[in-house]
């Protein structure tokens, strides 16, 4: 992917505001044999070249000058609440040196599975990108994995995957981390079950409120019979 850039004269944050409004952004080139070198870019094309996957995670050409590097997109800074952005870096490449870089995960035929097709579960990504390690020249856009073969209750992990030749994963802490997990969908039939468990309770407890009834009527005193009146004398 192909951006044009522009040589910055001059550096500071006053300097900095003014460009950004002329339409411009700041930036910075570094790494390599070569010296820090300031840049700026059109705002307007670069923000619309950031909504590209690619240009996260691929190697660029930068052109300035009428010559061309490559590069490496290392960091944006963008306003909190404006859709501006304040400043961009970038890193040459080197095509002797390997790269670290995060490369995104692309999950296909997950409807093809039997855990999604037959099953009616749901297939978890628990990681949406990588870290990997490779030479510039093998260096890839995305990663994609496979998940027509996903069961119920299954889980797919690094070591499940195949990696694009000459890239090696990078990993912290867990040496073979889960990368997609299936998860049942069980939210209706215990609800079911719950309702019709609790119409048994609900008849259980009516005979006892019968049954108490019954008691305090058996407690209640009898009534007395009027007393009879005494015979009238003739």
């Amino acid at each position: 992917m192909k951006f044009v850039a522009f040589e910055r004269a001059k550096q500071g944050t006053g300097a900095s505001r003014r460009l950004r409004n002329t339409g411009r952004t700041p930036g910075i080139v570094y790494g390599g044999e070569g010296q820090p070198q300031l840049i700026e870019l059109d705002h307007n094309a670069l923000w619309h070249a950031l909504k590209k996957e690619a240009f996260h995670s691929t190697i660029l050409d930068m052109e300035m000058d009428s010559k061309e590097s490559k590069v490496l997109l290392r960091d944006v800074q963008v306003h909190p609440y404006k859709q501006q952005i304040l400043h961009i870096d970038f890193q040459r490449v080197d095509a002797r040196t390997k790269l670290h870089m995060k490369v995104p995960l692309h999950f296909v035929k997950s409807e093809e599975s039997q855990a999604v097709k037959f099953d009616h579960c749901v297939v978890n990504h628990v990681m949406s990108e990588l870290d990997v390690s490779c030479l510039p020249k093998d260096l890839p856009e995305f990663i994609e994995v496979d998940l027509s073969g996903m069961k119920k209750g299954m889980s797919l992990h690094l070591a499940d995957i195949s990696l694009p030749k000459g890239v090696t994963a990078v990993t912290r802490g867990k040496p073979n981390p889960v990368i997609v997990s299936v998860v049942s969908i069980g939210g209706e039939e215990p609800a079911e079950a719950g309702a019709e468990g609790a119409a048994p309770a609900a008849d259980a407890k009516a005979p006892a409120k019968d049954a108490k009834a019954a008691g305090k009527d058996a407690k209640a005193p009898a009534a007395k019979a009027p007393a009879a009146k005494p015979a009238a004398k003739k």
